[in-house]
């Protein structure tokens, strides 16, 4: 599968071929890992669908249809024929705009009501306020730190647009070297817990998975990736990808953007909220503590407008070579295992970050099944032979009856990691009460 068939121009005059002239294109250009096409009458593509994913094909780039600006209403109007399109079974809790895009957000307390038969809700908003509809299911308990990521780009929505169109440049650049030999180098995470840190480079390309802490440590030299290899030269780095939100993961992104990165962060949408929340955490508790952080708020914030989320299975492009598709973990909500695609089916590595096979009261088991594997990086801290854990239902009672035991004499304190182990166990908890 070759990562650059077509050239820009070639793109383009296959665009212009396959669809209709009435349709009124108005611009083409990248945004990101796809291909953006502007047109005056969006509607018409989605309600033929298949001329799209016939374009798809032919040039082998994700596409995405988005309304031409002069053409959509105002945030007013649309809020108000959305109002009208949608039922009041839907549950419409609150629409976010995104004038970057052209997307709106619906937040409904039904989905699939909202959607409706075959997706007719979405054709009928998008016939009649040209902005892209996007659902998702309202939380029980709104997010403030969502509230705020959200907000956030709402007012970088140009600067974003700017990040975007150079990412899909950088990404569908002329291949300079064919890829001949994939390298590998631990950055850190090897040979023990904490600052996860893994340089994937290729003779065209250069990609971090993982951009952790080591919290058992206040030592600099050991708390941090070593960036300070020859290996390593943030100005030829390409792109960086999150497995997961907990810091020995994540935590040290922003420094990247604090010393003059300027490219994409690909994570899973959650994995995108929850490591801004972390990641604000951690500094808070270290000046709290008297210790200088190694970044501020400001790089939090240039990570979040360079970040960009992508779902499950999605096959994305992220450098002339090299392709991501993020998989379910099964560790923490969005966590992900690494897929990448080198080259013209050189080489396939999966980057495990923290996975569990055993189905817990949260999560699905991690997945397994990839079409081609050459190198495998997993993680391994239960990995030792003597690391049998006992069957979930066994370990489970056996906490109910310490609990127990202890509640008749006094009170219980469970120490547990507050983004994802706590839930867990809140959901033991609730099951055994039950």
């Amino acid at each position: 599968m070759q990562n650059q068939s077509f050239s820009f121009t070639e793109i383009r005059n296959t665009i212009f071929e396959k669809i209709p002239a009435e349709i009124g294109i108005t611009r083409i250009e990248f945004e990101g890992p796809r291909l953006a096409i502007y047109t005056q009458k969006p509607e018409v593509l989605y309600e033929n669908s298949h001329i799209v994913a016939e374009i798809a094909g032919v040039i082998k780039k994700r596409i995405v249809i988005r309304s031409d600006p002069s053409v959509r209403t105002s945030e007013l109007d649309a809020e108000r024929a959305i109002k009208e399109v949608l039922t009041e079974e839907a549950g419409l809790v609150q629409s976010y705009f995104d004038p970057t895009l052209g997307e709106v957000t619906l937040e409904v307390e039904k989905p699939g009501v909202a959607i409706g038969k075959g997706g007719s809700n979405l054709v009928e908003i998008v016939k009649r306020t040209r902005w892209n509809p996007k659902v998702v299911r309202s939380p029980p308990i709104p997010s403030l730190t969502i509230k705020q990521i959200r907000g956030y780009l709402y007012s970088k929505s140009k600067e974003r647009e700017k990040i975007l169109r150079e990412t899909g440049e950088s990404i569908f650049r002329p291949l300079l070297n064919q890829s001949g030999d994939v390298r590998v180098t631990f950055l850190g995470g090897s040979r023990h817990v904490g600052r996860s840190a893994i340089l994937i480079r290729t003779r065209e390309s250069s990609v971090l998975l993982d951009c952790g802490i080591n919290p058992g440590t206040n030592r600099a030299f050991g708390a941090y990736p070593r960036f300070d290899v020859e290996e390593f030269d943030l100005s030829r780095l390409d792109a960086v990808v999150i497995t997961h939100a907990h810091l020995d993961h994540c935590g040290f992104l922003p420094y990247l953007y604090k010393y003059g990165f300027q490219g994409p962060v690909y994570c899973s949408e959650p994995t995108a909220n929850l490591m801004i929340l972390l990641q604000s955490d951690y500094i808070d508790v270290m000046n709290k503590e008297g210790r200088v952080p190694p970044y501020g708020p400001d790089d939090i914030r240039e990570a979040i407008i360079h970040t960009i989320p992508i779902a499950w299975g999605d096959v994305t492009d992220v450098s002339p070579d090299i392709r991501l598709t993020l998989h379910n973990a099964g560790h923490i909500l969005g966590s992900s295992l690494a897929h990448l695609h080198v080259g013209k089916g050189l080489h396939n590595i999966v980057y495990t970050g923290d996975f569990k096979y055993g189905p817990t009261q949260l999560l699905a088991p991690a997945v397994s099944q990839f079409p081609r594997v050459e190198t495998l990086i997993m993680e391994s801290t239960y990995g030792a032979p003597d690391n049998v854990a006992p069957p979930r239902i066994q370990t489970d009672a056996e906490f109910v009856e310490i609990a127990n035991h202890i509640l008749k004499r006094g009170k219980v304190i469970i120490p547990v990691p507050a983004v994802g182990r706590a839930q867990e166990i809140l959901m033991v908890i609730n099951k055994y009460m039950e």
